[in-house]
């Protein structure tokens, strides 16, 4: 049988809500007000300090649809693509990366499971190089959205969505992983033998003591290139070291054809 690590984003994979980190862009293409977006960087301040609880979810899911209403879809994506290593690489929990390239080489597929906008969560399931997403879809109309949600990946939902992958995919669940820092993703890590609480707050971090589930605690946020600075200079020095011989041998000869021609 098969198996999956399911992670869910906002604050366990990356450090902050990955819509809300886009705000600045968004505002810069003229698609929000100042007031919005000054709303927007409230919005984010509070979930970042208070956690994410049904409620403040709730708040800010009718905050974000509502906020999107009559944007093009088109400018969304390119917008999100061209600023992607900007706003959401440097807040990526090396924690959590580590953990994706571990589950990789244990042969696992990585599933993202997110109540972000799909068209957040794709580009950046590409960029950690994560077999699938799930994710929410906003309902859009001639290439722009409605301010409707057609599919919202939250709490229950989400375990439906992962029992339904793991029929696709033949995933044994028992066998599986799960990460999230909230509380409302309970149901999710519910759905796999081994579930893991990241960053908990008192009343998750004691409903995981209880259930014997793991705790995580991501603390470093380094950017993806970073975590490759000690290979890549080894890289260029052996392609340099590969020229430099090649060169080298290219000279000798050079050298050795005249001395017979001369000779």
């Amino acid at each position: 049988m098969r198996t999956a690590a399911f992670f869910d984003l906002d604050k366990t994979i990356i450090a902050r809500s990955s819509a809300l980190a886009f705000t600045t862009p968004f505002a810069k293409a003229g698609l929000l007000t100042k007031r919005s977006l000054l709303r927007g960087l409230l919005a984010q301040i509070l979930f970042t300090l208070g956690g994410a609880d049904h409620e403040r979810t709730e708040r800010l899911r009718l905050q974000l649809s509502k906020m999107v209403a009559g944007w093009s879809t088109e400018q969304v994506s390119e917008i999100v693509q061209e600023t992607l290593h900007q706003f959401i690489e440097p807040i990526i929990y090396a924690e959590a990366a580590d953990l994706i390239d571990e589950h990789h080489r244990n042969g696992r597929d990585v599933v993202i499971v997110s109540s972000s906008a799909s068209e957040i969560v794709e580009p950046i399931g590409r960029m950690l190089g994560v077999e699938e997403i799930i994710a929410t879809r906003l309902k859009s109309i001639d290439g722009h959205y409605t301010g409707e949600i057609e599919y919202y990946a939250y709490a229950e939902t989400k375990a439906t969505a992962i029992r339904e992958l793991a029929e696709v995919k033949g995933y044994d669940l028992t066998q599986c992983f799960a990460y999230s820092d909230s509380a409302t993703d309970i149901p999710m890590l519910e759905t796999v033998g081994f579930p893991f609480v990241v960053n908990p707050d008192l009343s998750l971090r004691k409903f995981a003591v209880a259930r014997g589930w793991g705790i995580c605690a991501f603390r470093r946020t380094v950017p993806l290139r970073d975590r490759y600075q000690f290979e890549k200079p080894e890289i260029v020095t052996a392609a340099t070291a590969l020229g430099v011989t090649a060169i080298g041998l290219l000279a000798v000869a050079i050298v050795r054809k005249r001395k017979r021609h001369a000779s």
